[in-house]
This record gives C-alpha cells, sequence and structure tokens, in this order.
C-alpha cells in the first residue's frame, strides 16, 4: 500500500493498539506467548481447554486478533503502518498454524481464524519484499524458543 493512512484510519488504529493495553488482555498475550505451543488439536484441549483460565486466554488472544485482522482485511486500518507496527499478530499465526487445520475440520469451518491467516499470508510477502529472510529469521527463533521450552519441561 503507497499511500499515507487517512486520518480516520490512524485514529482506528490507535484504537485499536488502546485495546491490546488492557490489563486482562496484556496477561493473556504473555501467558500464549510462552506457553501455547500446541501441534494437535488434543494438544490445544491440553494446554487450554474451554472453560479453563487458559481456555480464556487463547479466547481473548485470538479475538482480538481476529477482530485486528479483519479491521485491516477489509481496508479499515492502513495496511503498511499496521504491519509495522502490529507484528505481534504475526507471531501468533505461527503459533496457531499447526493446529488450524484441525479445528476447522472439527468445527466445520473453513474459514476459521481466517482473517488472522490472509493477514499473515500478506504479511509475510511484505515483509520479505522490505526485510529479505526476516520471516525465516523470526521462524528459527521461535522454534529455537519452543526447543528451550520443551527442554526445560522435560528436566
Amino acid at each position: 500500500m503507497e499511500t499515507r493512512p487517512t486520518h480516520e484510519q490512524a485514529q482506528l488504529h490507535l484504537q485499536v493498539y488502546d485495546l491490546r493495553r488492557e490489563t486482562r488482555l496484556r496477561q493473556a498475550r504473555d501467558w500464549f506467548q510462552q506457553n501455547y505451543k500446541a501441534e494437535t488439536f488434543e494438544d490445544a484441549m491440553r494446554i487450554a481447554a474451554p472453560g479453563t483460565e487458559n481456555g480464556a486466554f487463547v479466547g481473548m488472544v485470538i479475538g482480538y486478533w481476529e477482530q485486528a485482522c479483519a479491521l485491516l482485511n477489509y481496508g479499515l486500518l492502513h495496511e503498511d503502518l499496521f504491519f509495522e507496527t502490529s507484528g505481534e499478530f504475526f507471531g501468533v499465526w505461527e503459533l496457531l498454524k499447526p493446529v488450524v487445520p484441525q479445528f476447522r475440520e472439527k468445527f466445520a469451518d473453513k474459514n476459521l481464524l481466517g482473517n488472522i491467516e490472509k493477514a499473515a499470508q500478506r504479511f509475510e510477502a511484505w515483509s520479505e519484499k522490505r526485510s529479505p529472510g526476516h520471516i525465516a529469521a523470526m521462524r528459527q527463533f521461535m522454534q529455537q524458543g519452543r526447543t528451550q521450552s520443551a527442554g526445560v519441561a522435560s528436566t
């Protein structure tokens, strides 16, 4: 997107950001980044079953980013501005990606988390164009974190 954000897009962007600062959502985001390491539907249920605090955290994180990405996908947020300042959603997508096909099948909803997925696909192309190798480096960093977490958990 080679345009400048409109005043309205900038205002909405700040409102979306302000929601991220809410205490409970911050707690959920922190928990999610540190603990959501699901490779299967069963892992996801074990880590964050519905009706548990961890399940609520996952729901809050997914709900927030799905809504923010929907605003982006509908053109209500400026894409470059969002991508430059909101890369966290891509890390969330990377953690969810292994289990999304199973969730879509289980709940018969091929569009489940589709807004995050669409935004993540565009972000990956955008990022590769601006900073070749960034996505690969980020994935490697995330994988190292998973490996270290697994090592700590098994000791």
